[in-house]
């Protein structure tokens, strides 16, 4: 999941001037591995409260390890790293969202990763620049999140649409046909406006060839691709087949249920709450790859673990995410979680190889794209929510909304 907090910049700078001084790492390792010791680590939201049962796993083949887990809000995750970096007391493991890696490696407050003990080519790409700044990783990945089409296929039929959309010219074809034959009352669900309505723009922006920050971090969010990406998407209210309304905590699996929506990005929690929710819509909906413009891209989400820079326990902590990113720890993961397994060996068997709801999922991840490390990443992409929003409800072209928000992340960045 893409999870973020807004910064509270003066924080962040109290925290920035502190961290810089205490930290950047011992270099050493500390206390070995083996020795008696307890091993604290943060993690957020439902993996925080499902990862101490795999810690007392863990403590069975690690006698001398007590792992400590405090399960953390991702509401207050950001909030409370900040305070722990400025007094000097983050815990020796921390999982990070992909929206704020950059802003503690920034800081001096992440151990760098040790890259002979945790191989890049075992994880997807995008898993792992996420966790990667300045040219330097700073996490491992943990998990992953990618957006594919959900759709009803019975009311496919009605509308008289033969499987799933391929290119994003049929996508609105089909929205209007789920319309007009199969009566819904919208065509799509994206999210016209708020917080991370970037979020529901990504696979339009990344299918057409487009970026918030290219590779360098260089903003460039109205290039032609942004621009051409961002009509498209605004020509969905143009047309009526996308509610304008944005209404906070909307929960789209109760419209796909009843019809109202027949088509809707979402991640892969949504398998399991429509099939927990709505086993009667067992049969009657599929998901399938993002719609290709130039290509067929989503974006990358999930989240990485990291260690302090300050630890005195970095073997254990190396250790422990070791025993929970490798293709073992990932399969047993996803048992627990449902969360996608970052390491692509984990989908090699069981139920991960074979699904063929999964597979979609596991084809996206091969392209799908993430915005680089950077301090002010959430800041970054409120100015593209803003965009959206701007055009979604018809009060400014595509091309002034980007170039408004080109300005503004320009001096973000600088």
């Amino acid at each position: 999941m893409f999870h973020a907090a807004r910064p509270a910049s003066i924080a962040v700078a109290l925290a920035s001037a502190l961290v810089l001084t205490a930290c950047g790492g011992s270099g050493g390792e500390g206390t070995a591995a083996d020795a008696r010791q307890t091993l604290t680590v943060w993690a957020m939201g439902t993996e925080g409260e499902k990862l101490a049962d795999v810690a007392k796993t863990y403590e069975k083949g690690h006698p001398n390890v007590t792992v400590d887990v405090t399960p953390i809000g991702w509401d207050v995750a950001h909030q409370k790293l900040v305070a722990a970096a400025a007094a000097g007391r983050l815990p020796d493991v921390m999982q990070m969202g992909s929206t704020y890696l950059g802003e503690f490696a920034d800081m001096g407050a992440l151990e760098p990763v040790d890259t002979q003990t945790f191989k890049q080519g075992d994880f997807f790409p995008a898993a792992w620049n996420q966790g990667t700044y300045d040219g330097k990783p700073y996490g491992v990945p943990w998990y992953v999140d990618t957006r594919v089409l959900f759709y009803r296929t019975d009311l496919a039929k009605k509308a008289g649409l033969k499987g799933a959309p391929a290119t994003m010219a049929d996508l609105q074809r089909a929205a209007a046909a789920y319309q007009d034959k199969a009566g819904t009352k919208w065509g799509l669900s994206i999210q016209p406006s708020g917080l991370d309505a970037v979020q529901s723009f990504y696979p339009f922006l990344y299918s057409a060839g487009g970026a918030v920050l290219d590779d360098t971090g260089r903003p460039v969010v109205n290039s032609p691709d942004a621009v051409k990406a961002l009509e498209n998407y605004g020509g969905y209210y143009d047309k009526g087949l996308s509610d304008k309304t944005f209404r906070p905590g909307y929960d789209v699996t109760k419209d796909f249920n009843s019809g109202a929506v027949p088509m809707f990005f979402g991640g892969p929690w949504m398998v399991g709450l429509l099939n927990d929710n709505y086993p009667e819509l067992k049969g009657k909906w599929a998901v399938a790859a993002v719609p290709a413009d130039k290509a067929s891209v989503s974006m990358a989400g999930g989240s990485s673990l990291t260690i302090s820079a300050d630890s005195p326990r970095k073997a254990a902590a190396k250790d422990f995410i070791a025993y929970l990113t490798d293709a073992k720890g990932q399969a047993d993961w996803y048992q627990r979680t449902n969360d996608l397994p970052a390491n692509t060996k984990a989908w090699e068997s069981g139920e991960l190889a074979t699904d063929e709801t999964l597979k979609v999922f596991r084809t996206q991840m091969e392209t799908a794209r993430s915005l680089p490390a950077h301090p002010k990443l959430t800041e970054i992409t409120s100015k593209v929510d803003e965009a959206i929003g701007e055009v979604s409800q018809g009060r400014s072209s595509a091309k002034e909304a980007l170039d408004k928000a080109q300005s503004a992340i320009a001096n973000l960045v600088r």
